[in-house]
């Protein structure tokens, strides 16, 4: 799977990790940075991992801040983005199961390297049902994010 992994000064050393992860199991991933623990703005990491997804260059995204709540929100507002903050493994894979959650969004200062890479694994393990209550509800956000 093509996966694009962005971050910001937070989330950098975490974000470094969750990529050798990846690509050791065999993924291609895409970087879009940061590539420094030197100050940068979540919304730029954000929109880079989000456009990724959207124009089709990554088939899904792990995006980290410090919380996760800042890149959530930002990630959020690219269209066609579907990011969840998840620090639990259920969440994760749920989230790509019933929502089509295509950004995974994780706080490297909340979650430590080994939790975060079972939550990558139970994220990027996750295909979406397209069950017909889950297919109702994707379009309804879908068509939210269309108006």
């Amino acid at each position: 799977m093509r996966i694009v992994v962005g971050s910001d000064h937070a989330g950098f050393p975490l974000k470094l990790e969750i990529a050798e992860a990846l690509r050791k199991e065999g993924h291609d991933v895409i970087d879009v940075g940061t590539h420094s623990t030197e100050a940068v703005d979540y919304p730029d990491s954000a929109e880079a991992v989000g456009r990724a997804v959207t124009d089709g260059r990554a088939e899904r995204g792990v995006l980290i801040c410090g919380s996760g709540v800042g890149a959530s929100v930002a990630a959020n507002k690219v269209k066609g983005v579907r990011a969840a903050i998840c620090h639990d493994a259920y969440s994760a894979h749920q989230g790509v199961e019933h929502d089509d959650m295509n950004v995974l969004v994780l706080g490297g200062r909340i979650v430590g390297p080994a939790l975060a890479g079972e939550l990558v694994k139970a994220y990027v393990g996750a295909k979406y049902t397209a069950e017909e209550r889950h297919a109702r509800r994707l379009a309804k956000v879908i068509a939210l994010d269309n108006r």
